[in-house]
């Protein structure tokens, strides 16, 4: 993913998104580099201009709390982001060893299930689609696989037409990847599909870049399905309990509203004849058992 080290490439991308001016220190003359210098942020934080430079190179492998947290606040991270600041310093036994695992419980399966008017589907670190319900299937047809929300929203020509605000969900695509990274930087799978991505798009790889960080929370969603047309739907995201690496997408629209009429729609599109179907079937197999 890149040739230095996570926490070093974390900070570099953090500290040259901030100009002086955002952190009330003077800006004199034309600077060589982007964003803060290092030593105005050991500054700022109250360290060393050297023990700051060792840290973003790689070379402190053990910065305390109290260090860690006095960055954060010189680089104005918020919350989320000094969380990941956090996860990168620790160790590989430190990290929990279960939290890539692949397995959807049954019961969730079979609440999903359930679910006739509603899309629901279950994602994993690298946003793959780990178990949808046939209403989330249905709704997401009209790509040429509903297989990772990345790759939907970079990848397939679909997803610019599906996703109303493009750019937006695609900061948001990338900004999880980025949370899931923190979590576990040996993933495998995670650097595989951040390499594919990267190859695949342009615009992925300058996002990636930026090393924003965000997880999945609570927000609206504008949509366009080929058949059904607009959708504005609400969506929100749970930890899954026991499989913290999971999260459980659920969108909702509003009684009585346009999204509501075109959610039965899709409704009955899903109980139609899979040979009908066609590409949206397989993403609901596992619910179907």
């Amino acid at each position: 993913m890149s040739n230095g080290t996570p926490l070093g490439d974390f900070l570099r991308a953090r500290r040259e998104a901030l100009k002086p001016h955002d952190v009330g220190l003077p800006e004199h003359g034309r600077r060589r580099v982007p964003g803060l210098r290092r030593e105005e942020v050991a500054l700022l934080a109250g360290v060393s201009s050297d023990y700051y430079i060792r840290l973003e190179q790689g070379r402190e492998n053990s910065p305390s709390p109290q260090v860690l947290d006095a960055v954060a606040q010189a680089l104005k991270l918020d919350a989320e982001a000094t969380g990941h600041l956090n996860r990168l310093c620790l160790t590989a036994s430190q990290r929990p060893r279960d939290w890539g695992g692949t397995d959807v419980s049954r019961q969730l399966l079979q609440l999903m299930g359930g679910w006739e008017h509603t899309p629901a589907f279950v994602v994993g670190p690298a946003l793959d689609i780990m178990a949808a319900n046939s209403l989330a299937a249905t709704l997401h047809g009209g790509f040429e696989k509903f297989d990772n929300l990345a790759r939907m929203v970079f990848a397939d020509p679909a997803g610019r037409e599906f996703y109303q605000e493009w750019e937006r969900a695609a900061h948001s695509c990338v900004a999880e990847i980025r949370a899931a990274y923190g979590h576990d930087p040996e993933s495998a799978h995670i650097a595989d599909v951040v390499a594919e991505l990267s190859a695949e798009s342009e615009e992925f790889t300058e996002i990636w870049q930026l090393h924003d960080v965000k997880s999945k929370s609570q927000e609206g969603k504008h949509l366009k399905h080929p058949q059904v047309g607009d959708l504005h739907i609400k969506f929100a995201a749970f930890t899954v309990n026991g499989a913290p690496h999971q999260q459980l997408v659920v969108y909702q629209a509003e009684p009585a509203s346009p999204t509501a009429a075109a959610f039965e729609m899709l409704r009955a599109m899903a109980i139609q004849p899979k040979d009908a179907q066609g590409a949206v079937a397989g993403a609901a197999v596992a619910l179907d058992e």
